[in-house]
């Protein structure tokens, strides 16, 4: 068994953008030409997640609005008293959403359904650049 990492970086305007990075994640394991593994995609930053979802415009605005309801915006939270960024809602709900999504590699193909893409969601409050990896063991 060996370990192979790839990366990529998006730029993302933040405040709850969600990128469907797909694509990306199976260049990154499909240029190896592995049949069968398990595909860990991460992002670093404790204001970002990466997770899968069925990437339609209705879904997407679905989640911006539970995750809203679940850690506002217009909210305080003791993050912003110690660092005054405005950005203590955007750590809480990449907390709950998490930094990385594990994908099992099937005769060559990730096992996502027919409806299911592996998305990028950026939190914080201002545009940024994320780095993703794709670590895949094999």
């Amino acid at each position: 068994m060996g370990v192979i990492n790839e990366k990529f970086t998006v730029n993302t305007k933040g405040n709850n953008d969600i990128i469907d990075i797909t694509k990306q994640v199976q260049n990154c394991v499909y240029q190896h030409a592995l049949k069968d593994g398990i595909v860990c995609v991460s992002v670093q930053g404790s204001t970002s997640a990466v997770t899968t979802i069925e990437y339609e415009s209705g879904l997407v605005q679905d989640l911006q609005e539970a995750l809203e309801r679940i850690a506002p915006t217009g909210k305080e939270y003791h993050h912003d008293e110690i660092w005054h960024d405005g950005n203590g809602y955007a750590h809480v709900r990449a907390a709950i959403v998490g930094s990385s999504v594990t994908i099992a590699l099937v005769g060559g193909l990730l096992n996502l359904g027919t409806w299911q893409q592996v998305v990028l969601v950026d939190f914080d409050n201002k545009p940024r650049s994320r780095n993703i990896t794709v670590q895949i063991l094999n």
